[in-house]
């Protein structure tokens, strides 16, 4: 199957989201489209299955015209599309997920549960995903969700659309993926591919197009083109280092963490951060990272252990004490818990403030819209204005809005949880230039972050954690990626600082 899309374009409103756009996959084939967050990538292949309709241009597949009606008419036809955000059916189980609206039925007509069980777990082994089919989707951590999205793309003999699939995966999952797409480009099937990773795309893509404001700008053979010139035509400039210096000035300990314990899941965890430093946390997929954040941030509890906040004992029950606290938390699934995507930008980016915007009673409207703007712009925040709900941004805008939120509530600790997934490269580099100006202002920043690069490149120091327990903490200076997975697969590291 070939398709051809030719001078697509598309408005919302006033708002030109595509000036005409010229992309083509082939059979057999990667092909990687990139661009920053807004870029028109998403808005593109909702088009392609039938989201949207274009205003103006053609589709092609193999060269008929052809628009379909929505995205399960374009699945029918061969073209699945995997989303960044994902959209499940969260107590519903994993198969019942995967075979909705397509349940296979025994020769009575009758549902055929086991067969779909079966097929099911098939799959997701075929990405080495063990998992219990009949389980709530809902207890799955993101990447565990994102493996059934993929999964459910892989029953389907279909031209696989992937947005951002390796966002929330490990590096061992990531490997599993790629040998399944490389062994489903030999039967002939094309990958359209969406990612910020440049070494994903040089490691999995045959071709790339590169998209800006509304415009397919260039398209290179892979193997043409180095990642310097794709940052180029992507941010229409150069830039120069992809994580800037850090020259922190350490105070003293902001947060200390003794002995946190919750049984089956983390273990006599203590760690402490100080004032201006970046306390970067890695690990496996599984091991315990998310969970201890959410533990201390009130959302989840724990059985025992201590917190202390400017070397004084504190009691978190629930996130509205943790907020009093000035503890502001960023979540991995800004989707479900970040942000309420039908509320606007003005009332997520106010919530955790609004108490300061309070005068005898009443909210004090034009100080929260001074408030809201100035974020917005601060963090270059791509809407029409703050009044567009927070479920009209892309991927990309959505996080930088959870930013504003909780750079805005004056956070004296800031937990950041996988800041950058799903982020474009320019945004990456505000995102990292905004958190040295916080911890220049003196606030401690907790990085979680699956990301080996980004880890190493931000953090001061790096806690490790394998199994619910923090097996060691490496200097920042000091660390290699080798360091880190040695620590993160229960090894022990000798240059591991004390815990």
């Amino acid at each position: 199957m070939k398709i051809e899309m030719k001078k697509i374009t598309k408005s919302f409103g006033a708002n030109r989201v595509l000036e005409g756009v010229d992309f083509t996959v082939e059979s057999g084939e990667v092909h990687a489209l990139m661009g920053e967050n807004g870029a028109g990538k998403s808005t593109l292949m909702n088009i392609l299955t039938g989201l949207y309709q274009a205003n103006s241009g053609e589709i092609l597949v193999d060269g008929q015209p052809t628009t379909y009606s929505g995205p399960m008419e374009a699945e029918q036809h061969g073209i699945s599309f995997i989303h960044q955000e994902m959209n499940n059916f969260l107590e519903m189980s994993v198969v019942d997920n995967m075979f909705l609206n397509k349940e296979l039925r025994t020769k009575f007509g009758l549902m055929d549960n086991k067969a779909m069980r079966e097929q099911a777990a098939h799959y997701l082994s075929l990405l080495g995903a063990k998992l219990d089919v009949e389980q709530p989707i809902g207890n799955l951590s993101v990447g565990r969700q994102q493996m059934v999205e993929i999964a459910k793309s892989l029953m389907t003999d279909a031209k696989i659309i992937m947005d951002e699939p390796t966002a929330a995966l490990t590096e061992t999952e990531i490997d599993q993926l790629f040998g399944v797409v490389r062994r489903l480009k030999e039967k002939g099937v094309g990958f359209i591919y969406i990612s910020h990773r440049m070494e994903e795309i040089f490691e999995i893509a045959d071709k790339v197009t590169v998209m800006r404001d509304g415009l397919s700008i260039t398209e290179y053979a892979t193997k043409d083109v180095t990642m310097k010139q794709l940052v180029k035509d992507m941010v229409g400039r150069e830039i120069d280092d992809f994580y800037p210096d850090r020259t922190p000035d350490h105070g003293p300990v902001a947060m200390e963490v003794k002995g946190l314990t919750e049984n089956g899941v983390f273990k006599d965890v203590s760690f402490t951060v100080h004032q201006g430093e970046i306390l970067g946390f890695s690990g496996l997929m599984g091991a315990g990272r998310t969970e201890i954040m959410r533990a201390i941030f009130g959302i989840d509890k724990y059985q025992s252990g201590e917190i202390l906040l400017d070397g004084k004992p504190v009691k978190i029950r629930d996130p509205q004490d943790a907020i009093r606290h000035n503890i502001g938390f960023l979540t991995e699934n800004r989707k479900d818990e970040g942000l309420i995507l039908e509320d606007s930008l003005h009332d997520n980016i106010v919530l955790p403030s609004i108490d300061g915007f309070v005068k005898h009673g009443l909210v004090d409207d034009k100080a929260t819209d001074e408030f809201v703007r100035m974020l917005m712009k601060r963090l270059t925040v791509k809407a029409m204005g703050p009044d567009v709900s927070a479920g009209s941004l892309s991927g990309g805008n959505q996080q930088k809005v959870v930013l504003a939120k909780w750079i805005g509530s004056g956070s004296k600790v800031l937990i950041l949880d996988e800041p950058t997934r799903g982020v474009d490269v320019g945004a990456k580099r505000e995102i990292y230039d905004l958190m040295n100006e916080l911890t220049d202002r003196h606030v401690a920043i907790i990085m979680i972050s699956s990301d080996l690069p980004e880890v190493l490149g931000m953090s001061d120091r790096i806690a490790v954690v394998y199994e619910g327990k923090i097996t060691g903490i490496l200097d920042g200076k000091t660390a290699t990626q080798e360091s880190i997975m040695t620590l993160a697969t229960g090894g022990v590291e000798e240059h591991a600082g004390a815990i």
